[in-house]
């Protein structure tokens, strides 16, 4: 794990200095592979970037932020080709890669990954990004000039880049608490969409989307004879793909999704280690359910008790790492979470992806079957700012698919991936996330909506493998999800006291008296407006 920087001109060339304070502002995701400066001028072009390796020739340059999960199965398929590689690193193996099939070598990829080639021969700029956006990558394009980082606060630093406040972006984050790429906060910063690739050259950047998620087309007529034991094969693939590097452990939640990654890693590897966050006054922690399952699988457990003077000490801290306002609670406990866990491992497995993939939220339960015009699927989704992006197409099988798709290209990527990134990547660890190889996405999307929703189950084709992989055992996995008592929270003195006031910067956005009210009665204690009243504070 490393970060991206850089940029790329078509007039004066750039100053070079620059890249220092951007690579100063990545340092907490890791060295990675070493970082050296390319530096690389023509009367017709200047580009500048960190880059991890580059050719024999020192003609092509690259550089890596995540891991290529299938590299060993490319380390063979290029040395049948005649590659020879002198190193282990993804970083050379993805250069080799880009020499035999250029551009096209983004789909013969599985991980989590974003990269930066420049080829001078071609004098072109390549950027990509991961299918379903695990790893980040933003851009600013001004006249010729492109820019690009693996965070907003790194691009920042970039020559020519201005720091104006996108309204409408803020106006979208209000009402749903995260922006939809390839819009951020940052007015003229754009995120490269995932399962995308960027061309930079002579000045043009054009953007190819090479993968989307399949539950943007319809399943197949008929599953296979035994799609649970099918989907086991897929997701334990992935999980062993995920766990081939030195010093892995995974996040252990109560829940259906971390505890199959840890039966699946346990068949292969004797020592597994687990880690799990909570509040031990809260009886909706994962806690207990999470060393149940840690005992069951005899895993090296680590409990973190969190207490709630932890949450207002790194909120600052977070808010700057988030590149935005921290949206949610549970960002705050997921990356002290991290931090302990960085002690122990270098990379963490996580269950992060199965809701969006195998249908794991409430309102899934009553889309099976419904086929709705687009206009009705979008109208489930209420809110103040209506998206006209929103990627709800005519011609899908079901309801289900069709909302399905939209949290796999919007609300997965642009809130919930953003999160887990950047509360990971400042506590210096690394996340993976089996669920999101695209190899079992695509499995599942193949399968009948019953594979993911019966009557009121959800993720069905989830809680059958896990039958079958925790046994008899009396688990019954059962998320709740990384929870922050933050109604307790706000009730305590001067939380919310940068809300009061003319000087608050959120009533430019939120209506004053409207707020007063959400603040008293909140304060009285008679409702509860702790999403409202936390996003509006995380703005401020």
């Amino acid at each position: 794990m490393c970060g991206l920087a850089g940029w790329a001109t078509t007039s004066a060339a750039p100053d070079a200095h620059a890249l220092g304070p951007m690579a100063e502002a990545l340092a907490h995701r890791g060295d990675g592979d070493a970082l050296s400066a390319v530096i690389d001028q023509q009367p017709r072009r200047a580009v500048v970037m960190a880059a991890s390796v580059t050719d024999e020739t020192s003609r092509i340059s690259l550089a890596l932020d995540g891991a290529i999960v299938n590299g060993a199965d490319l380390r063979k398929d290029l040395a049948k080709r005649g590659y020879q590689l002198r190193t282990r690193s993804d970083a050379e193996l993805l250069l080799r890669a880009y020499q035999q099939w250029d551009k096209e070598m983004v789909k013969h990829l599985r991980g989590a990954f974003a990269f930066a080639i420049w080829d001078a021969p071609k004098e072109r700029l390549m950027l990509a990004r991961d299918r379903f956006g695990q790893k980040p990558l933003y851009m600013h394009q001004a006249g010729g000039a492109l820019s690009f980082a693996s965070e907003v606060r790194a691009l920042t630093r970039a020559p020519g880049v201005k720091v104006e406040i996108d309204t409408n972006a803020v106006g979208e984050y209000l009402a749903q608490r995260f922006v939809r790429g390839p819009r951020t906060l940052i007015a003229n910063v754009r995120k490269l969409v995932p399962g995308t690739y960027a061309l930079w050259q002579f000045g043009t950047l054009r953007e190819t989307r090479y993968w989307s998620p399949p539950d943007g087309e319809a399943p197949i007529a008929r599953g296979p004879a035994n799609p649970v034991e099918g989907f086991i094969e897929r997701l334990a693939e992935a999980v062993e793909l995920n766990m081939q590097t030195p010093k892995v452990g995974v996040l252990l939640s109560g829940g259906y999704d971390s505890a199959a990654i840890v039966a699946l890693a346990r068949t292969r590897h004797d020592h597994v280690t687990t880690f799990c966050a909570g509040f031990a006054d809260d009886r909706r922690s994962e806690l207990a359910a999470a060393k149940r399952v840690a005992e069951h699988f005899g895993t090296q457990h680590h409990e973190i008790v969190l207490e709630r003077r932890d949450v207002l000490a790194q909120l600052p801290h977070l808010i700057a790492s988030r590149d935005a306002p921290v949206s949610r609670p549970a960002d705050v406990a997921l990356h002290l979470l991290a931090r302990e866990a960085a002690r122990k491992v270098k990379v963490a497995l996580s269950g992060d992806g199965g809701d969006e993939i195998l249908g794991g939220y409430r309102r899934h339960t009553f889309l099976r079957g419904f086929k709705l015009s687009p206009k009705r699927v979008n109208g489930l989704f209420v809110i103040p700012v209506a998206d006209p992006r929103l990627p709800v197409e005519e011609g899908r099988a079901s309801a289900l698919r069709n909302i399905l798709f939209y949290e796999q290209t919007g609300w997965l990527a642009d809130n919930l991936l953003e999160r887990s990134d950047r509360m990971t990547a400042a506590a210096s660890l690394e996340l993976r996330m089996p669920f999101l190889d695209h190899r079992v996405a695509e499995y599942v999307s193949a399968l009948p909506d019953s594979a993911r929703v019966r009557g009121l189950s959800t993720k069905w084709i989830l809680r059958q493998a896990d039958r079958k992989l925790i046994g008899d055992a009396n688990l019954k996995p059962r998320k709740a999800g990384f929870r922050i008592p933050v109604g307790d929270l706000m009730r305590e003195q001067g939380v919310l006291d940068q809300l009061r006031g003319n000087g608050s910067r959120t009533r430019a956005y939120y209506d004053g008296k409207v707020l007063d009210r959400l603040l008293d009665e909140q304060l009285a204690g008679k409702r509860n407006h702790e999403e409202t009243l936390w996003t509006l504070l995380n703005l401020e």
